[in-house]
Parts: C-alpha cells; sequence; structure tokens
C-alpha cells in the first residue's frame, strides 16, 4: 500500500527543535525527533518497506511504524495511489472532504433568461465535463442562468427538471448582489418552496406589475467582472457537488455583494404543505379538524403573560423564518426614534393592512409588524411573533372554501354584518347575500360544531369577489401564542381590550386612573422617567368592561408645546398586572411617529392627513375623556384580585362562560401554518366590537348604559367623531 503525506500539508524541521507539517488551516508540531527523519520522507508516496530502507540508519523499523501511526492519528497521512490532477487541486478537495479525485460526471448548462456560453466558459475553467446537448437530459447536475428568481422562464425550466427528477442550481449572475443556489433535488428543497418565499418580499414590485399590467423591468447594473464573478461561484458550486462534497450552503440561497465583498447565506426549507414536494391538503384539513384544546400549565408571570417560551427561545426557535430572501420576515430592526429604554422593533409589513403599494406603507401608524415590552428581547420576540402571525392570517390559496350565497349556507354559517358591525348611515357597501362568496369553517367553542364566515372576513389578501361589500378581514382577534391554548386567550383577551376601548372611545365616557406604583412593577416609573426626557406625560385609564377582565388606556401626551401630540396604549389580561404592562408597552410602541417632532411642529413619523390632524389639534382639555375622572378614587392592585387558575385551559373556559354569559359565541380558526409553525389563531365573537368605528346598534348603546357609566345610550349623531386611529 503507498503511503504518503496528504496534497495539502507540507512539512518544515527546523533542527534541534521539532518537525512542523504546515495546512492552510493550522499547523501541528512534533517534538519528536524520529517524526523529522521519516516525514519528510513521505511528501511522496512509497511503501512502507521502502520508507524503512530510506530512514535507515537514523530510525528502525519499528520507529518508522511508530510515526506513521502517530502521523495517521493527526489525520495527515493519505493511503493508497496519489490523487489524480496537481497537487493544488488535490489538495482543495481534501480540504473539502471528499476522496480528492474532484469532480465526477458532466455538467449541462442552461440559460433562462442569462448567459449560458459565459457560463459554460467559466465550468470548463473549473475543470468541469459539460454535457453533450443530446446527452443533456442524463447530465448528474444542470446549472441554470437566469436574470431573476421570479422570471416566468425559470419557472417553466424548474418545472421540467423537477418533473424529470433532476438535480439543478439556478444561478443569478446579473446585479450588484449575485445569487447562488440553492441545490434542488428529490428529497431536498424544490423551487416552489423558494418562490413562495421570494414572492413575499416582492410586494410593491408585484403591486406595481399589477398596477401597469404589464412586468416592470429593473435597468441592468453589472461590470464584465461583476457577472464573471457570478458565472465562477456558480461553476465552483457545480464542482462541488460533483465532488460529493455537501454542506449546508447547499440548502440556501447565497447572496454575495459585490460591492462590499460580503456575503450571506439564507438557508431555506423545505414547506410540508408545498404543493410541488410536500402535501398541499394540510392547511385545509386542518381548518376543517375539531379545534381540540389541551391542559396547558401556565409559565412564569412575566410583563407578557403567563408564556411557556421564554423570548430567547422564541428567537432561537423561530430565527430561521427572518431573511430578506428565504424568510418570512424581511428584518427585525430597532426603532431608533425613541430612547433605549422604551424598546421599540419594527419586523415588515403589517399584512393586516392590505396589500402593499409603494406609498401605503409610510402612511400608516402600524405600517409595519411591531414588538412591544419591558425588555429588548421580549421586544424583538413580540416583532417576530407579530409578522409571524400577520403572515399565518394572510390568504394563501390552501384554505378550504365553499363558494354559495348566503341562502345557500344560511343553515350553518354566521352572516357578516354580526362580525362587521358596521351601522348603515356610516356609507360603506353592504354585503350582498344574493352573491356568490366564499365560505371557510370555523370552529365555534360553544357550540362545539363547525360554522361557516367568509372567506374574505378571516385571511389578509383574501380574493374580493363581487357581493362581498364592506366584508374584509382585520387583526383584530388574530393572535399567536407558546400553544394553541395560549393563542386562543391572547386571542379573546384582545377582543375584550378593543371593545372595551370601544365603549369608552365613541361614548367619550370618564374613567378612574390607575396608579402604576401600586402594582410592584419598577418599569412601571422608568417608562414615566423615559417619557418625561422627551417632554411627555403618561396616565393610565382604567377601561374595564362588563367582562370584568382588566383593560387599561395609557395616554401619553406632549406638555411643552400647544400641540400636545396624543398617542395611546392598550392592554388587557385576567392579570392587572399584565394589563398594565401591555398597556405601557404599547404607548411606548406609539412614540417613534411623534418622538422627534419639535416645537414648531415638524417632525412627524407618519404623513396620514388625518394622524396629523389628530397630533397638531387634539388635547386633552377638548377630549376630557382623555383624562381621569374627578372626584373618584384611583385604582390600585388591590381593586383587581388575580384568578387562581394555573392551567391556561382554565383560562378559556372562563372565557366561554363569560361570552356565553352575555348571549354570545366563542368562535376559533387555527391559522398555524405548517411551514411556520407557531401556534396562530383568529377568535371571534360575533356582536363583540373593534375599536374602530363599528357604530351598529348593540353592545357600544347598551352596556354603558348596563354598567351605570350612563343615563341613556347616546344617541347615534353624538358619537365620538374622531375614529379610533390605531
Amino acid at each position: 500500500m503507498q503511503l504518503g503525506l496528504k496534497r495539502h500539508v507540507r512539512v518544515e524541521v527546523v533542527p534541534g527543535e521539532g518537525t512542523y507539517v504546515l495546512s492552510e488551516r493550522s499547523i501541528t508540531a512534533f517534538e519528536d525527533p524520529r517524526v523529522a527523519v521519516v516525514a519528510p520522507l513521505l511528501d511522496r508516496p512509497t511503501d512502507f518497506r521502502s520508507l524503512v530502507t530510506a530512514a535507515a540508519p537514523h530510525c528502525s523499523p519499528d520507529d518508522v511504524a511508530t510515526v506513521v501511526g502517530s502521523l495517521h492519528r493527526s489525520g495527515l497521512l493519505h493511503q493508497g495511489p496519489a490523487p489524480a490532477g496537481g497537487r493544488a487541486e488535490a489538495a482543495y478537495w481534501e480540504l473539502a472532504g471528499t476522496p480528492g479525485t474532484g469532480p465526477c460526471g458532466p455538467v449541462a448548462v442552461r440559460a433562462a433568461g442569462g448567459d449560458a456560453r459565459a457560463a459554460e466558459r467559466a465550468c470548463v475553467a473549473a475543470g468541469l465535463e459539460l454535457a453533450a446537448p443530446e446527452e443533456a437530459a442524463a447530465a448528474a447536475l444542470t446549472l441554470v442562468v437566469c436574470e431573476d428568481y421570479l422570471s416566468p422562464e425559470l419557472a417553466a425550466t424548474a418545472a421540467e427538471l423537477t418533473a424529470r427528477g433532476a438535480a439543478w442550481l439556478p444561478v443569478k449572475p446579473h446585479g450588484t448582489t449575485v445569487w447562488v443556489g440553492p441545490v434542488h433535488a428529490p428529497g431536498r428543497t424544490c423551487h416552489t418552496c423558494l418562490t413562495h418565499r421570494l414572492s413575499g418580499h416582492r410586494g410593491p414590485e408585484l403591486h406595481l406589475r399589477r398596477a401597469l399590467g404589464r412586468p416592470a423591468p429593473r435597468p441592468a447594473a453589472e461590470t464584465g467582472a461583476s457577472l464573471g464573478l457570478g458565472h465562477h461561484l456558480a461553476a465552483l458550486e457545480c464542482a462541488k457537488w460533483l465532488a460529493g462534497h455537501r454542506h449546508p450552503g447547499q440548502d440556501g440561497v447565497l447572496a454575495f455583494d459585490t460591492l462590499s465583498l460580503s456575503s450571506v447565506l439564507h438557508p431555506l426549507r423545505a414547506r410540508p404543505q408545498c404543493p410541488s414536494c410536500g402535501n398541499p391538503d394540510l392547511v385545509a384539513d386542518r381548518v376543517r379538524e375539531p379545534v381540540v384544546l389541551r391542559s396547558r400549565p401556565k409559565g412564569e408571570r412575566t410583563g407578557s403573560g403567563h408564556r411557556a417560551v421564554p423570548a430567547a427561545e422564541v428567537l432561537r426557535r423561530y430565527g430561521h423564518l427572518v431573511s430578506p430572501v428565504t424568510g418570512v420576515v424581511k428584518g427585525i430592526e430597532r426603532d431608533d426614534r425613541v430612547p433605549d429604554g422604551l424598546h421599540a422593533f419594527r419586523a415588515g409589513h403589517n399584512h393586516a393592512l392590505g396589500p402593499r403599494s409603494l406609498t401605503d406603507p409610510a402612511r400608516h401608524l402600524r405600517s409595519e409588524s411591531g414588538g412591544k415590552g419591558m425588555t429588548e428581547r421580549d421586544a424583538r420576540a413580540g416583532a417576530l411573533c407579530e409578522a409571524l402571525e400577520r403572515h399565518s392570517g394572510m390568504y394563501q390559496g390552501d384554505e378550504p372554501t365553499v363558494r354559495a350565497t348566503w341562502a345557500e349556507v344560511a343553515d350553518r354559517a354566521i352572516h357578516p354584518e354580526r362580525c362587521t358591525l358596521y351601522d348603515p348611515r356610516q356609507g360603506v357597501v353592504p354585503f350582498d347575500p344574493s352573491a356568490p362568496v366564499d365560505w371557510t369553517p370555523v370552529w365555534s367553542l360553544t357550540r362545539n360544531r363547525q360554522v361557516l364566515l367568509p372567506t374574505a372576513l378571516l385571511y389578509f389578501e383574501a380574493p374580493r369577489l363581487p357581493g362581498l361589500g364592506h366584508v374584509r378581514a382585520d387583526s383584530n382577534g388574530n393572535a399567536a401564542g407558546s400553544s394553541l391554548e395560549d393563542a386562543v386567550v391572547q386571542g379573546f383577551l384582545e377582543l375584550v381590550e378593543r371593545d372595551a376601548v370601544a365603549l369608552w372611545w365613541y361614548n367619550r365616557t370618564r374613567h378612574r386612573a390607575v396608579d402604576p406604583a401600586t402594582f410592584g412593577e419598577p418599569w412601571t416609573a422608568v417608562v414615566e422617567a423615559l417619557h418625561a426626557s422627551l417632554r411627555r406625560e403618561v396616565h393610565v385609564l382604567d377601561v374595564t368592561s362588563d367582562f370584568g377582565i382588566p383593560v387599561f388606556a395609557a395616554v401619553s401626551r406632549r406638555t411643552d408645546k400647544p400641540a400636545e401630540d396624543v398617542v395611546l396604549g392598550f392592554g388587557a389580561h385576567f392579570d392587572a398586572r399584565v394589563a398594565l404592562c401591555r398597556a405601557l408597552a404599547e404607548v411606548n410602541q406609539m412614540l417613534p411617529a411623534v418622538a422627534g417632532v419639535t416645537p414648531d411642529g415638524e417632525g412627524y413619523g407618519c404623513p396620514d392627513e388625518r394622524l396629523l390632524s389628530w397630533w397638531r389639534g387634539a388635547t386633552v382639555a377638548e377630549h376630557p375623556y382623555l383624562l381621569p375622572a374627578e372626584g373618584v378614587p384611583v385604582a390600585t392592585a388591590a381593586d383587581f384580585p388575580v384568578p387562581e387558575r394555573a392551567d391556561l385551559l382554565d383560562d378559556v373556559r372562563a372565557a366561554q362562560e363569560a361570552v356565553a354569559a352575555r348571549g354570545m359565541e366563542l368562535l376559533v380558526l387555527d391559522q398555524t401554518r405548517p411551514d411556520i409553525g407557531l401556534p396562530v389563531v383568529k377568535v371571534l365573537v360575533p356582536g363583540m366590537r373593534h375599536f374602530w368605528a363599528r357604530l351598529a346598534p348593540g353592545r357600544l348603546f347598551d352596556v354603558p348604559v348596563a354598567l351605570g357609566r350612563l343615563g341613556r345610550p347616546t344617541p347615534y349623531e353624538e358619537l365620538n367623531p374622531v375614529p379610533l386611529f390605531l
């Protein structure tokens, strides 16, 4: 058997000191003088007998065997014939972990809007064998050059290659950032998984394409050198695959910025519900199943509630979903417009606002998904979860639907106007009961059966069929949680919060103040001090409704100029301390839009005219319902006993009982996506109010009277004319 040092190492002997074996990655030192004799003799392959002869008389055969064993254990020895090719090339493949023989098998090169000839030249320069045209279908790997990973040409090529089970590698050498990968092959992620992720980040571009009725190509931005780099990176990746080298980068998109010479690997995971490589019925099957809730002991209580999974674990578990290429969330960024102690993070477009245009995102106070919390980690995790929640609530085409008119499904459906609650005087387009629309099943925890609601009421960006009128999905009751039970509780609490806020806001009733200092939470004092540093004053109102679940409204206003820039934050929870922390965290989340305003009224962070009118014109003197009621004792922590329930399932049952006691029904739609994994639900209680202007008869008028806040229902004409703007 031939013995020799591996091709990627060489020997240097320092007399009287030791022997050093060098490679690109390390230096291994040996003090044994016998190594100084034997190792240099292994620079060329030889057999053991010849090695013993050459080492004599300085080393005995046993000495030689000892040195060979030591070199072998150190991973420096090659046994067998010398690798083919040049020494440097063999060294490269050794470091890659392959046998050192280099690429095996031909590569085919195809163009899907790109330059196949330039890619072929790069492959030849990399020592690859090109498949003849008539043998391309049998090539071990196909390199596909394109100008855009979402181009129709690449989609058609991908479909063909996937259908015949070929392994192939896409590359985009064009532009300032080169893309290479992933390798698509049977049993690996497919192109459909990739394009699903990519499309989610192309909202403005897709909007422009729809608006123009044609593609809107981007101008070319490249040089011969950048193109050549892209082709050669792809050729190298082909060579590694054909040599048998496997690495995690082959499961993702490598984005190489030719301007900064930096690269980022964007991992891609297969989507279990992918119509090409998974089971496309997974989502529909989940929605059609009963929502089965189980015992779920509560985790440690924090300012965010009884979450069983801490923020650090949330970020670790779902962090792979953050990527501007292969992720669901483009990125999570701190909002630097507020002091560090007021933790606020942004995580991309808020799908609850509808499809993205080129101008809309900056015009909404909540145009992006956001995170709030008592700590930076909580706020970052909150931003991630809200973005994943919004994504899970988007219509993606695999949801179960039944197209029918209201009359055809009335025996098993709920009329959408019981949920939307618009008054005809608001001038919205009504739902047309004679028009066929799509309906989706939701689970009634109250009746223990499926009922139908319009799909457009349940999922963001669902198809807008004629007859839907004002029926459109919003985020009310959408919630993510550490478990399905947690998500249901959080969704219900959001309904309670917004319902209570609507009763207060539109009736303009006065409420008692809440003393944060009595709750034993030091963070609340930090919030007050940080608001003061922005020349703002913050106070909290108790707006708890007939449900008896603590609901608080935090009001923050500027105190050093006539325009008070009033912003609001709300929180609800069975535990009043959690409700308080949530309200204060949310008011912090609203601050970036007004934190940079100068005394002369410039610097607002949101150009929406309705908001600007409110910030520039509204004062607490003109809107006294924003102030604590006079002559009423301040609420303290002692006024809000915490229910003794140790299980989230008990909280769900308490919610069911509270809803049933008021003659209403608790509905749950499981929106958990198999490729996301985060439990997400939409909770609905027909009859409860959104805090947006939903002014039909019902709770909005009746409950304030029943609670003794008002002596008579507020006439429609006397309701607060300012729609709540969150």
